[in-house]
C-alpha cells in the first residue's frame, strides 16, 4: 500500500456499509468474538454482498475477527461468509495460524495485545516479544492492539506508542505489514502516521457515536489518514 491502509472494524449495519461505498477503505472488519459488535456468519454474508457495490478494483477486503475460534465456528462462518482475511486476537499458536492459512487459502493477521504502558501483558492474553520469531512465515500482518482484560482487545484506549518501533523492527526485518489499533480517532491518526508510519490503522469505537458507526466520523477518519 502506497498510503496507510484503513480498516473499519465492527461493522453491523447494511445501511452504514452502503453509505461507505465511495470511501477509499482498504479493509472492512466483522467481529465474531465476544463483543457488543459481534455478528454471526449469516449476517456477515449479507454484509459481504454490499462490498460488491464498491467500484471494481476498489472493493475492500473482508476481515473476520476471532478469539481462539474452534474449527466448527470457523467452518460455519466461512461457509456463510467467505472472508478474505482471518484476524486472530487470542492465544493462537504459530502452527494454528499456518493451519488456518492452508485450510482456507487466505491471509491470517495476528493481533498482539499490549497494555497501556506498552509492557508485557499478564492476564487473559499474554504476548511476549520473544514469541514473535516463531510467527515468521505463519502470518501476513501483525496488529498491535491495547490489551483489554474482558475481550483481549477492542478497548477503545491507546497503548504507549513509543513501543511501536520495537515491533516495527521485527516486521520490517521479515517484510510483514504492521497495523495499529486501540483508541484511534480522526484527531490522533495523523500524529500516529507521521511519527511511526505503520502500514495500516484499524479503528472501531473511534468512528462511533453512542456505540453506533457514524458515517461522518468514518469519512473524517478515512480522509485524515489518506491525506497524512
Amino acid at each position: 500500500m502506497n498510503k496507510t491502509g484503513v480498516k473499519i472494524c465492527g461493522l453491523q449495519s447494511v445501511e452504514v456499509l452502503k453509505s461507505m461505498v465511495n470511501l477509499p477503505v482498504d479493509y472492512i472488519g466483522f467481529v465474531f468474538a465476544d463483543s457488543k459488535r459481534r455478528i454471526d456468519g449469516a449476517h456477515a454474508g449479507e454484509l459481504l454482498r454490499v462490498l460488491d457495490e464498491w467500484t471494481p478494483g476498489s472493493r475492500p477486503r473482508s476481515v473476520g475477527v476471532f478469539v481462539n475460534p474452534s474449527d466448527a465456528m470457523l467452518n460455519d462462518v466461512m461457509e456463510k461468509a467467505p472472508l478474505d482475511v482471518i484476524q486472530l486476537h487470542g492465544q493462537e499458536s504459530p502452527q494454528r495460524c499456518r493451519e488456518l492459512k492452508e485450510r482456507f487459502g487466505i491471509q491470517v493477521f495476528k493481533a498482539w495485545s499490549v497494555d497501556s504502558q506498552g509492557q508485557t501483558v499478564k492476564g487473559k492474553i499474554e504476548h511476549r516479544a520473544d514469541e514473535l520469531e516463531a510467527y515468521v512465515g505463519m502470518i501476513d500482518a501483525l496488529l498491535l492492539d491495547t490489551y483489554d482484560p474482558l475481550y483481549g482487545g477492542g478497548s477503545g484506549k491507546t497503548f504507549a506508542w513509543d513501543r511501536i518501533p520495537a515491533y516495527q523492527a521485527w516486521t520490517h526485518q521479515h517484510g510483514i505489514p504492521l497495523f495499529v489499533a486501540g483508541g484511534l480517532t480522526a484527531d490522533n491518526a495523523e500524529k500516529l502516521i507521521n511519527e511511526y508510519h505503520p502500514e495500516g490503522l484499524d479503528v472501531s469505537s473511534g468512528v462511533e457515536t453512542n456505540g453506533v458507526k457514524d458515517i461522518a466520523k468514518i469519512t473524517a477518519f478515512v480522509e485524515r489518514v489518506k491525506q497524512a
